[in-house]
């Protein structure tokens, strides 16, 4: 019993430096763009890093709770798996995270309707002043990286999951693949999405994020003729089905598998 005691002790000591450890391959940067407008954010380079070839890129858009400058809260959830020396060795990429200052959102979150229980959630003219940061972001890091822009793919949760619809609305043939968890889209723009590989994850008994606004999404895109892959977790709440969702390797093998097609890059390459 002393034995399984101290086994455990040491345990709980060792695993959160471990994974401290691999947080801190994370590099802290500050984006400025033209106008004088900052975004931090966090990057985790390829393991072995070889400029003479070419890698894919992860977005990662954090929830709420991670809002702030410190330029630390946003690896909170979701991202250590990327930095797992196992996984950096397996998918070797770029993961970039962004933060949200406090207050500011990515976009794409739902308005109550006065008088009702209904929500609407039209997508914006313009994106949030941190997406437009984040956009331009990823512009800039094309253009400095060795980043294979055929495998561009985008995750969020929560607020980053209503984030990651809002932004491949906006940019239907930018994102190899997304991946939102938690979040929800603008339902009359859902078509946008037809051709997007999508991986949707909400949980059943989430009482934050109601799992209506990704079943809305998934039957929108689907009436529109697009096949978005849909996992609802019947036993999961809110940062349940994150953690089941990132916890899943299926869904870096499907995520990694996918690359725009050559129609797509053209397109991309167009609306820049």
């Amino acid at each position: 019993m002393r034995l399984r005691s101290g086994l455990f002790t040491l345990l709980i000591f060792i695993i959160p430096n471990v994974i401290n450890a691999q947080i801190t391959d994370f590099e802290a940067k500050t984006f400025e763009d033209s106008a004088g407008n900052e975004l931090n954010y966090r990057i985790l380079k390829p393991a072995d890093y070889d400029t003479s070839k070419t890698y894919p890129l992860v977005l990662f858009l954090h929830g709420a709770g991670e809002q702030g400058s410190d330029n630390i809260s946003q690896l909170k959830w979701g991202v250590s798996h990327f930095a797992d020396p196992k996984f950096r060795k397996k998918y070797p990429a770029f993961v970039v995270a962004p933060q949200v200052p406090e207050g500011e959102t990515w976009g794409g979150l739902p308005n109550r309707d006065p008088g009702s229980a209904t929500y609407s959630m039209p997508l914006r003219d313009e994106p949030t002043q941190p997406m437009k940061s984040t956009i331009r972001l990823l512009d800039s890091l094309e253009q400095r990286h060795a980043i294979d822009v055929s495998r561009i793919y985008v995750t969020g949760l929560s607020m980053g999951g209503f984030g990651t619809f809002d932004l491949i609305q906006r940019m239907p043939n930018k994102f190899a693949a997304a991946v939102p968890i938690c979040g929800g889209g603008d339902t009359s723009k859902a078509f946008l999405l037809k051709d997007v590989p999508l991986w949707i994850f909400h949980g059943s008994k989430d009482e934050v994020v109601s799992p209506e606004f990704s079943r809305s999404m998934v039957s929108g895109i689907r009436i529109a003729g697009g096949s978005p892959g849909y996992t609802e977790y019947p036993d999961q709440g809110h940062i349940g089905a994150w953690v089941q969702a990132y916890s899943n390797p299926h869904l870096y093998k499907w995520m990694f598998n996918q690359k725009l097609s050559d129609k797509k890059a053209q397109l991309n390459k167009l609306e820049k």
